[in-house]
């Protein structure tokens, strides 16, 4: 089973890209989408082609704005928008897809780049998203948990680190969540197979940053280091364009 994790940075623009193409070249069986800044009476009618997929959606109250999508071949037994936390739940950020032997988590973490008070609002959502992490963790029911994560976990995950330590992003306290995670059983998939630096999956679109590859990887796949035998590989699609990032990737084995 392969799944994609990809933010767009508008659903409607990549749609303008061969974002069909793409996704019929490629045929993942379930991809994740973040950032589609849309709703619900603005989705591409143009999707309605990809008949092999059911979609689920979550939308931002604010117009424009975030959103995520998840689109699988296989029908989930369940799906939520909610992690019972009523303020993170207006955003349009998450979506969870429960399959018979794992459920996927599809979210879009926030920036925390536009003040502290959006810092403080990242880390409390950081928080809560942990929380449930472990509380499926508890239950020994196996997690995914894909997205946007808006932060690079080490210095091998941005081309300038020194320089982007005191930015949201890449601070100290971002870092430490993601340490966090690890240290609870959870397992940055693509860095399990991957030690390479210069891989990145999100390039600014100033001053030439993809061209010269000066990016950032902050989008991955976590699961629970009990799953992870059935983890074949992560991987990173550079070569797809159409945003200022690119897909990251996670080949399972079926049950």
């Amino acid at each position: 089973m392969i799944i994609w994790s990809w933010n767009v940075n508008g659903l409607r623009a990549v749609m303008k890209k061969d974002f069909l193409e793409i996704i019929r070249k490629y045929n993942p069986d379930i991809f994740c989408l973040q950032e589609t800044k849309l709703q619900k009476d603005q989705i591409p009618e143009e999707l309605d082609e990809l008949t092999e997929y059911c979609s689920h959606w979550d939308f931002a109250e604010k117009k424009g704005y975030s959103g995520v999508a998840t689109f699988s071949k296989l029908k989930p037994i369940s799906t939520t928008t909610s992690i019972n936390a009523p303020e993170f739940e207006t955003e349009g950020r998450i979506i969870a897809t429960e399959f018979d032997d794992f459920t996927l988590f599809n979210i879009y973490f926030p920036n925390g780049q536009q003040g502290d008070e959006r810092l403080d609002y990242k880390l409390r959502f950081y928080d809560r998203v942990l929380e449930v992490m472990l509380e499926y963790k508890e239950t020994g029911r196996n997690i995914v948990v894909c997205g946007d994560y808006n932060t690079a976990h080490k210095p091998i995950d941005l081309a300038r680190p020194k320089q982007n330590e005191n930015y949201s992003g890449f601070l100290p306290i971002e870092r430490a969540w993601l340490d966090n995670i690890v240290a609870h059983g959870f397992v940055d998939t693509f860095r399990h197979f991957d030690p390479r630096p210069e891989q990145y999956s999100w390039w600014s679109y100033r001053l030439k940053a993809r061209e010269n590859n000066t990016g950032w990887r902050i989008d991955y796949f976590f699961v629970n280091e009990e799953f992870l035998p059935r983890v074949k590989n992560a991987y990173i699609l550079q070569e797809v364009e159409g945003s200022d990032h690119c897909p990251v990737v996670l080949e399972i084995e079926d049950k």
